[in-house]
């Protein structure tokens, strides 16, 4: 497990909400911090390889751009973490989660049309072995998905 440094700290709490919408952001974040902006893109790349993070961009409104539905696949246990790093290189895999329940590997995909989403939906099954389940959209709800962390003691 990664030694998180106070500035890694720091950017995992503080920027999960109002990004700095700047020709150069991670500049910004440097001058809001006292740090430099290669402390800080040097930060976030130690905090990308040690896979804490994902990436870093906007959160778009479902089907405001694009098209894009929640997907399901029921995997044996076995195969779970090969066939979740399969649909992880997918770019228009936005990220994945374990559900205990017999369809047990969800995740949201991201399209520029049906088409595409269809396409990719394809290449999934036919790379995994594994039927994807659709859940389109019918309502939409708000779920805030920024949350402060307890980084107060590594682990």
């Amino acid at each position: 497990m990664l030694a998180l440094s106070d500035l890694q700290k720091q950017l995992l709490n503080d920027f999960q909400r109002d990004f700095p919408l700047t020709p150069r952001p991670y500049e910004t974040i440097a001058a809001q911090l006292g740090v430099s902006e290669k402390d800080v893109l040097s930060a976030l790349e130690a905090l990308h390889q040690a896979q804490c993070i994902s990436r870093i961009g906007a959160v778009i409104p479902p089907n405001k751009i694009g098209v894009s539905t929640l997907a399901a696949m029921s995997v044996p246990d076995d195969a779970l973490v090969r066939v979740a790093m399969q649909i992880n290189q997918y770019a228009e895999v936005n990220h994945n989660y374990e559900r205990e329940h017999a369809v047990n590997l969800w995740f949201v995909l991201i399209a520029k049309d049906a088409a595409h989403l269809d396409c990719v939906i394809a290449l999934i099954e036919n790379e995994t072995g594994y039927r994807v389940l659709r859940f389109p959209l019918v309502k939409e709800f708000f779920i805030d998905l920024s949350f402060r962390l307890d980084l107060t003691h590594d682990r």
